[in-house]
């Protein structure tokens, strides 16, 4: 029975980290909409969420991915 809820652990991480860099991949398009004049906002709103989806799609996997390594035997 550990087997199966480490396995549920594993896929619900995995699905998480995934999800993160969905988001930031969609800020980043948002974002460049912005910048473009496609989406009627604040230009530098556009910047800030391209920056923001920029660490969403490159930095927080990273880091849950470290925090969440399983241990080395």
């Amino acid at each position: 029975m550990d087997d199966r809820l480490n396995d549920d652990l594993a896929r619900n991480r995995f699905l998480a980290i995934n999800a993160v860099r969905i988001a930031g991949t969609v800020m980043v398009v948002i974002g460049l909409l912005v910048v473009g004049g496609a989406i009627p906002e604040p230009v530098w709103a556009g910047y800030v969420m391209i920056a923001v989806g920029f660490a969403d799609l490159l930095v927080v996997p990273q880091i849950l991915a470290k925090k969440w390594r399983s241990p080395r035997e």
